[in-house]
């Protein structure tokens, strides 16, 4: 159990930078960048970013789930035309060409809102070749973690690393498929939601988000 989402990002800060002192990565700036999942994610992005001495970012990402299934990814959209599209789930989903061209648009609108809320007037901090740490308060399904991974590859990122506060152990475990690693303090069997492993999670405001990008971008 999490006091609040300072405690997990100054534990999870720790075990981040003691995991890659250790690892192969190169992290000295501008070698890496630490992005957060707004908003939620974002506080312990903070951190994770300043104990590792990099910059901070957000990574806006909209999951595109079968319309009658939204857990179940046919693909992602992403800032700068990314579009990430699993196409055995998109076939056996049965959607049409034009019904998932809809659905494409409506995620972009989305993603579109949400950057220009937290980054009105600078653009996404380039991750070609760099290592990215994407940090998230926690994870469940891990369906928007995947969509994150995938959106960051189509924008020609180095290795992608998945750092999170909690998550199921078998989310953790199917999560290895598409990240290069895979860091999270707490792994209880008994998962429920996020929230429930926070004695207080409230919702973060773009305000906060926002004061925290501010003097980090770059």
């Amino acid at each position: 159990m999490f006091r609040d989402r300072a405690d997990a990002g100054r534990r999870l800060a720790e075990l981040v930078a003691n995991r890659l002192e250790h690892s192969s990565y190169s992290l000295g700036a501008p070698n890496a960048v630490v992005m957060g999942l707004p908003r939620g994610g974002v506080p312990l992005a903070a951190l994770v970013a300043k104990a590792l001495g990099v910059p901070l970012d957000v990574l806006v990402v909209r999951k595109i789930g079968v319309p009658w299934q939204p857990e179940l990814a046919m693909g992602a959209v992403g800032e700068n035309g990314a579009v990430v599209l699993n196409d055995g789930v998109v076939s056996s989903s049965g959607v049409g060409p034009e019904e998932l061209e809809t659905l494409i648009s409506k995620a972009f609108r989305e993603v579109e809102q949400v950057v220009a809320e937290l980054r009105p007037t600078v653009g996404p901090l380039d991750v070609i070749d760099r290592v990215v740490i994407v940090v998230d308060d926690g994870v469940a399904t891990g369906a928007t973690a995947r969509a994150a991974a995938g959106v960051l590859r189509r924008r020609g990122s180095g290795p992608v690393i998945l750092a999170t506060a909690t998550a199921p152990p078998s989310t953790c475990a199917s999560l290895r498929a598409c990240f290069d690693d895979v860091i999270c303090l707490e792994t209880p069997w008994r998962f429920g939601s996020v929230g429930q492993h926070y004695e207080h999670f409230d919702q973060v405001s773009i305000g906060e988000v926002t004061r925290l990008l501010s003097g980090a971008l770059g």
